[in-house]
């Protein structure tokens, strides 16, 4: 088997620096750490500007590094408005779940089970569209966790929107929305294509 170039190794380390970053940060956004993994990320941080700078002289390691330099960068701003609205006292991506409902908000809530639209967002390119397809991941999140649900990874979330975009722009559509309703007590997040000219 050939040995490993440089960029391959320094390759291999990004990519579980990347993981542990995550793991790291999931861990400080839920209150079971006590400060920010810097180290970690400057360590990551240090490997993504050494080959930013630097010569890659393979298409597949180049395309690799592309692809975890792209997913390091979405992290990051994540990362930081989370870090943001938490000094400021506001709820962020990472907010924690709300307390419990009152009885007699849950029996208002029997009274009348129509569904409340959370938020919409329509996309044509979602990965050239990240402001929006992270205010519509926001506001899914915390639908997901005023109901009990868990949070998905960012990465997850911006997958899932990008095949299903792919998916109904093959059919003929120009845009795909998608919208975030909580209906009975339950998370509703749907696609649907839509027409030229159509909201």
């Amino acid at each position: 088997m050939p040995e490993l170039t440089e960029v391959q190794k320094d390759l291999q380390l990004l990519a579980a620096g990347l993981k542990q970053l995550e793991a790291e940060y999931n861990m400080f956004f839920s209150g079971r750490s006590k400060r920010p993994p810097w180290e970690t990320r400057n360590r990551v941080a240090a490997l993504v500007k050494k080959w930013d700078r630097g010569y890659i002289q393979a298409a597949a390691d180049r395309f690799q590094f592309d692809t975890l330099q792209r997913r390091f960068q979405t992290f990051t701003e994540l990362w930081d408005r989370g870090l943001r609205a938490r000094e400021e006292g506001r709820p962020g991506p990472f907010q924690a779940p709300p307390p419990p409902e009152s009885a007699s908000s849950r029996e208002a809530r029997k009274k009348d089970p129509d569904q409340k639209v959370v938020h919409v967002a329509q996309f044509q390119d979602p990965m050239r569209e990240m402001d929006k397809l992270h205010t519509l991941y926001d506001s899914l999140m915390d639908a997901r966790r005023e109901t009990g649900d868990d949070v998905v990874p960012f990465h997850r979330f911006a997958a899932l929107v990008k095949d299903q975009v792919t998916k109904l722009q093959a059919s003929g559509t120009s845009e795909v929305a998608f919208r975030v309703a909580v209906v009975d007590g339950k998370v509703n997040f749907t696609a649907r294509g839509l027409k030229n000219g159509e909201t």
